[in-house]
């Protein structure tokens, strides 16, 4: 039986790890870390950070090998995921099987929440399916939803609206746009929208010493998003970004 942990550390500030989380991490004993190529080495950094934070007297074991890249152009999205999970199986498996020992405790550091917008559970659950006995614990962390709602001081909710959560490849098929967050937007989907009565509330790099706020009247401030979105992915080679749609009556 291997015993994992699936820690939620927050968007990128290490002021929002929970009491639970840090707990986690001593308890952990190796760490595994996906190296999505040198555009996002930052991201890695920011791991370690945080593990110096907190477990500033060692003991552990970091494990970092390449992750699999997935088929961004692929026409059937959906099988392109999926093989891109299955890849990431094998991947975690073999991770699994050959670094942990019957009393270590491995831990993956996943950002923001893990039950929202990320693939471990799922990969792990294949993971299984394939026949490794795991114990598992997940442990909640901050999403970077709600601390867009906190940069921005509003609530997500209104009194008696649903709240809608959609990656941005799903916008274009809404037909009514009141409430909704949007994760994963790498093609601007908002920037289609001609609705006049929208406005929205935009942050990249939540919790970052990068971070980036904007907030308006959509058909007013979209040019700017999209011109500071592009110049910060050119800058940093990768970008982290949110928003929420809002109708205002």
């Amino acid at each position: 039986m291997k015993r994992v942990l699936l820690i939620g550390i927050g968007p990128g500030d290490p002021r929002q790890i929970t009491y639970e989380a840090v707990d986690a991490l001593r308890r952990a004993t190796v760490f595994f870390v996906l190296d999505k190529g040198d555009d996002k080495d930052e991201l890695v950094q920011l791991r370690r950070d945080i593990l110096a934070r907190y477990v500033p007297q060692g003991g552990y074991r970091l494990v970092q090998l390449s992750d699999p890249r997935r088929d961004s152009q692929a026409l059937d999205y959906l099988g392109a995921v999926q093989h891109w999970h299955r890849q990431r199986a094998a991947l975690y498996g073999q991770w699994l099987q050959d670094e942990l020992g019957p009393d270590d405790v491995g831990a993956f550091l996943l950002w923001g929440e893990p039950g929202l917008y990320d693939s471990t559970l799922r990969v792990l659950d294949l993971v299984r399916q394939q026949g490794m006995a795991l114990m598992l614990e997940v442990i909640p962390g901050i999403s970077s939803v709600q601390a867009l709602a906190a940069r921005h001081q509003i609530p997500l909710n209104r009194i008696g609206e649903p709240l809608t959560v959609l990656p941005g490849r799903r916008l274009a098929e809404q037909t009514l746009i009141d409430n909704v967050v949007v994760m994963l937007d790498g093609q601007c989907a908002f920037a289609a929208l001609e609705d006049a009565h929208l406005m929205i509330y935009w942050g990249a790099y939540l919790g970052t010493k990068d971070e980036v706020l904007v907030a308006g009247p959509l058909q007013e401030v979209k040019a700017q998003i999209l011109e500071s979105r592009e110049r910060l992915r050119r800058r940093k080679g990768w970008i982290m970004d949110t928003y929420l749609l809002r109708r205002e009556c």
